[in-house]
């Protein structure tokens, strides 16, 4: 594993795809790998993309890799795809439809299938983010599967969120869901030769403007991702919050907040993996007819597992 994790870190692409595919598989050696990797963390800039089902996200991430890579920066893509109810695998396909910039070098993508994680991005998204920003990649962008009240997961990982609206598409509503305002530092206004762009950016200025004391106001752009129309002043606005979260003190409380997310998620984790480890020996067929029969509830089960986790009752 060593030598993998070297070879990765050395620039070799082979290697850093197996890394991600043993963390995506939730290979035991995953938390050795991360600890290794994590100094060498902290360099890149991150960019979360979000939004509803076809709003145009993978041709605005498409638009995105052009610009930077004119800029002379390497860019890192992780597109989170709904999983195939059979193998588990991305089924959306975002490496097809960026299969342009494949013969680049200074490109990376890599598909993830949500595998039925909430919030929008799978469960090795994290893990293969920092992988990337260790790898030396300039620029990384993940794109997440849509935007919802529960899809703001985002926010754990990126340094930029853009989230990503689209007139005629309800997005009116979309935006007023609890947690996308706060989630978003830049608003796209995307197919903005569409009917209705200009009432739906009224209507987010508007929002934004009932949101006082705030150090960055997020500013609200109009593209045209099929033609690039915007994105230049889109990837300005991106750089430019970047620099900002790097020189003010509301940057290193988002830095805060991150790392405090990270611990939290790797607990969680383990925790969970323990749990369903001892859930797997009270599982016996004895056990599931009481349930059934309702002789016994789920929550003395429960209990049972967190005191052998524990050593203590759960808490009534």
């Amino acid at each position: 594993m060593d030598i993998l994790v070297g070879r990765a870190l050395g620039g070799d692409i082979r290697s850093l795809a197996r890394l991600i595919s043993l963390i995506e598989n939730g290979d035991p050696l995953t938390d050795r790998v991360m600890r290794q990797i994590y100094p060498k963390t902290g360099r890149a800039l991150v960019i979360g993309i979000t939004g509803s089902p076809g709003a145009g996200k993978s041709t605005l991430t498409d638009k995105l890799i052009e610009t930077f890579r004119r800029q002379g920066k390497t860019v890192g893509i992780i597109a989170v795809d709904p999983s195939s109810p059979f193998s588990g695998g991305a089924i959306l396909a975002d490496r097809i439809r960026m299969q342009r910039h494949t013969g680049d070098s200074g490109v990376y993508i890599r598909s993830m299938g949500t595998r039925g994680s909430l919030g929008g991005l799978s469960r090795g998204t994290r893990e293969a983010t920092l992988l990337l920003d260790a790898c030396g990649w300039d620029v990384i962008i993940i794109e997440t599967v849509g935007v919802g009240q529960s899809e703001v997961d985002i926010i754990k990982i990126a340094n930029t969120v853009c989230v990503v609206l689209v007139p005629g598409m309800g997005d009116d509503i979309q935006i007023m869901k609890a947690g996308i305002m706060e989630i978003a530092n830049v608003f796209v206004l995307n197919k903005a030769d569409k009917p209705g762009v200009d009432r739906v950016a009224a209507e987010v200025k508007l929002m934004l403007d009932l949101v006082r004391d705030r150090p960055w106001i997020p500013p609200v752009h109009k593209t045209i991702a099929e033609n690039g129309t915007g994105v230049g002043e889109l990837v300005d606005s991106i750089v430019r919050h970047h620099e900002f979260l790097k020189t003010g003190t509301d940057g290193l409380r988002s830095e805060y907040a991150r790392v405090s997310f990270e611990v939290e998620d790797i607990l969680l984790k383990d925790l969970s993996r323990r749990a369903e480890k001892i859930w797997k020996t009270h599982r016996t067929q004895d056990v599931m007819d009481a349930l059934v029969r309702r002789d016994e509830n789920p929550y003395t089960v429960a209990g049972a597992i967190l005191k052998e986790m524990f050593g203590l009752q759960k808490t009534k």
